[in-house]
């Protein structure tokens, strides 16, 4: 997956936006003003911050050495995840992974909106 194809997909979900808040350089992708990835898609390689169900993130970390915990961030609910080293069909799995769990967390009447009971 390139650059250009996480951006592209991280910005297909329902309300997403890219927002520059630590600058030029990283890309901060939110549903509902909530984070749910952050990338510099400029880094080699190419990584990407994900909201991970905390059960979910140990094991994926175990499995898969392109999984560590999330770089500054809540190591807990967080991974760092390098992408070209993922099928794409598992990054595009976690991305939305996250969105899903980001969007859970907001309130009914924005879920609804989003078409995400």
């Amino acid at each position: 997956m390139t650059p250009e194809q996480l951006r592209a997909f991280c910005l297909e979900f329902n309300d997403a936006t890219e927002e520059f808040p630590f600058g030029p350089d990283t890309s901060v992708f939110k549903v509902a003003g909530k984070l749910f990835a952050l990338s510099s898609l400029d880094g080699r390689p190419l990584r990407v911050n994900l909201k991970c169900d905390p059960d979910d993130a140990v094991r994926l970390r175990e499995e898969h050495p392109a999984i560590v915990p999330g770089y500054h961030m809540n190591k807990r609910h967080w991974n760092t995840v390098t992408v070209g080293e993922l099928p794409e069909r598992m990054v595009r799995e976690l991305v939305e992974d996250s969105y899903d769990l980001v969007v859970a967390g907001l309130p009914k009447a924005v879920r609804l909106r989003l078409d995400r009971p």
